[in-house]
């Protein structure tokens, strides 16, 4: 462990030398690089000086205990430093733990409308509300990128960017078919019926993750539908991006902008191509990354969230809490942070 500790100090201590020189200075790409490389040694970093103290300390107070006037202090102090050194150890423990690359990204989420059509709709409508009150309570920023309002309220498809810190390392674990339990408004029997709305969280595609060849891109310009406000329909401002190895198409309409538009898409489409790589790596990987929480079988149904008990049920680690209501105001933060506690148990079991 300290060699592992000694090893992380002193990269760190080099990405600094190296960040103040003129020539990395004026290599913006270079900068970047070694800024991501820093951010993501820095809490092993500043752990290890906290922990390299309390062993000093710990030496100190061993020193002290015989002195005849200091020795009931230098116990006490003793007693302190060793819990918090058993403290650290444990923290230390899961900050060396294998790192995703991808958990210090803004995400692209998207959620759609699945079974019990309608229904389906609004529980995305409800969902991506859910999500929108989470970014607020992190202090994260929400931006949509995309949506297609449902006939009855909600959406077929939404799509939105979350940006903030370490953003993908707490929304990984949404991606899935999310499953209600309720009457519909439109019930007149008050039956409870069951729908699903599906979520997809993808990491940012950055500059040094993917590149994005332009030629291998079809770009159609056409004019703006749905209810956008005054002006939405009068010009030709919604982008449809066509990427032809794939397939995969993206269209944005949300800005009034024809290159804000292409912009929008251009990052949409990126991101989906570099989440399409990531899919493709991990199931070369196979059995090894069976038991990771949030990067299994997308179409698993994860979560069950049943509005006549009030209650929410995680299925991967069976987790329930009857507080849905508080939950789809925002109150994500304990199952998440029940999921992490799971993912990082199943790690340090080398599952």
């Amino acid at each position: 462990m300290i060699e592992r500790l000694e090893a992380i100090k002193a990269r760190y201590e080099d990405l600094n030398a190296e960040l103040m020189k003129p020539e990395v200075i004026a290599n913006v790409k270079k900068t970047l690089e070694l800024t991501k490389e820093q951010a993501s040694l820095r809490d092993a970093y500043e752990i290890y000086g906290a922990y390299q103290k309390v062993l000093t300390g710990i030496e100190e107070a061993k020193e002290m205990v015989h002195d005849p006037e200091l020795g009931e202090m230098a116990r006490e102090e003793l007693a302190n430093l060793e819990t918090e050194k058993e403290h650290l150890e444990k923290e230390i423990e899961i900050i060396l733990l294998p790192k995703d690359p991808n958990d210090g990204k803004n995400v692209i989420v998207e959620i759609r409308g699945a079974a019990g059509g309608d229904e389906g709709n609004i529980f995305a409508g409800d969902l991506y509300r859910m999500y929108t009150k989470y970014a607020e309570n992190e202090g994260w920023k929400l931006e949509e990128l995309e949506a297609e309002p449902g006939e009855a309220g909600g959406y077929t498809q939404v799509s939105f960017m979350v940006k903030g810190e370490n953003v993908y390392s707490r929304l990984k674990y949404e991606s899935g078919a999310h499953r209600v339990q309720r009457v519909p408004a439109t019930e007149t029997q008050g039956r409870v019926h069951t729908s699903t709305a599906t979520v997809l969280v993808m990491p940012e595609a950055e500059e040094l993750d993917f590149e994005l060849d332009m030629n291998d891109v079809r770009v159609d310009i056409t004019r703006s539908s749905g209810c956008g406000g005054q002006g939405v329909n009068t010009t030709d401002s919604a982008v449809r991006l066509t990427h032809i190895p794939t397939g995969i198409v993206v269209y944005s309409q949300t800005e009034r902008s024809q290159i804000k538009n292409k912009e929008k898409a251009i990052k949409i489409l990126k991101t989906r191509l570099f989440d399409l790589k990531t899919q493709e790596r991990e199931k070369e990987l196979g059995e090894e990354r069976r038991s990771k929480i949030g990067t299994g079988d997308r179409s698993e149904k994860i979560r069950t969230y049943n509005y006549p008990q009030n209650r929410v049920t995680d299925h991967r680690i069976g987790f329930t809490t009857n507080t849905l209501d508080r939950v789809m105001e925002g109150d994500l933060g304990k199952i998440i942070d029940a999921l992490i506690a799971e993912d990082q148990a199943r790690k340090l079991r080398g599952e």
